[in-house]
């Protein structure tokens, strides 16, 4: 089968393959233009394949959500340059969309992702994968993928919720990262370690049991209104918390907070 100059321009928009490589790879599979696209991807693949040694500390977070589906991701690369690539932000956020398929719980990468990775590893010569995702199920969701992409927050609620304050909460997540929503999600042992150091201190001041009591509940107190969710202040207002804002009927059930490159 042969091919034309046209046959070679269209192989290479579509792969992002020089011209001598997509003449190559019609010329080794007798023009077709399938096999040429496949010859091509295997045989880059190959090659990254012997690359994956190579740090893949970039990349971007991107989030999806379909009534009451959500889904996120984190797919890494190589450079600030291939993550900052509108085709790159585009395949994060289809992988995000592709992620919904999945049942709850971690994302793995299916045959679809993959090659939706792959595709763009082809063109890029970088070395990328899928690092991580989740998908959570039930009530409404808010979501918020800072403009760098690198910091991303999914948000989980029950009842009714404004949009702006969905993702103003989920703003104010990524930028205060609490250890959880109340009190309940702080360990015990966090807690006693907390007061029994403010206790110790208060003692070596001469305070007595009840005062060095009072003062160690009070760190606790300070602790729980710095650290969880609720409690904080509102990063938007920081005249009320987060408790405070949400409607009487509405309730948090849960967070995933990713910051790129931290597992």
């Amino acid at each position: 089968m042969s091919f034309t100059a046209k046959d070679v321009m269209t192989l290479r928009q579509k792969t992002g393959m020089g011209m001598m490589d997509c003449k190559k790879a019609l010329a080794a599979n007798n023009g077709d233009p399938k096999a040429a696209e496949e010859w091509l991807r295997e045989r880059v693949k190959g090659k990254m394949e012997e690359r994956t040694e190579r740090v893949a500390g970039e990349g971007r977070i991107g989030i999806a959500v379909d009534g009451a589906k959500a889904a996120m991701v984190e797919v890494r690369t190589e450079t600030d340059f291939t993550a900052k690539n509108e085709d790159f932000v585009k395949m994060v956020a289809d992988v995000a969309g592709m992620a919904l398929s999945q049942p709850a719980g971690d994302v793995t990468a299916d045959d679809a992702m993959s090659t939706r990775i792959d595709d763009m590893r082809l063109t890029t010569r970088e070395n990328m994968s899928l690092a991580r995702g989740c998908r959570i199920d039930g009530g409404s969701f808010g979501k918020y993928v800072h403009h760098d992409g690198k910091r991303a927050c999914l948000l989980q609620v029950e009842g009714s919720v404004p949009d702006d304050l969905l993702k103003g909460i989920c703003q104010h997540i990524v930028f205060h990262d609490p250890l959880g929503i109340s009190e309940d999600d702080v360990p015990a042992a966090t807690l006693d370690e907390i007061r029994a150091e403010a206790i110790q201190q208060a003692k070596d001041t001469g305070k007595n049991d009840e005062i060095a009591q009072k003062i160690a509940e009070g760190k606790v107190r300070k602790y729980l209104e710095e650290r969880t969710l609720l409690h904080q202040k509102y990063v938007l207002d920081e005249s009320k918390t987060v408790k405070e804002l949400l409607p009487s009927d509405a309730k948090i059930t849960r967070f995933v907070r990713y910051t790129l490159g931290a597992d």
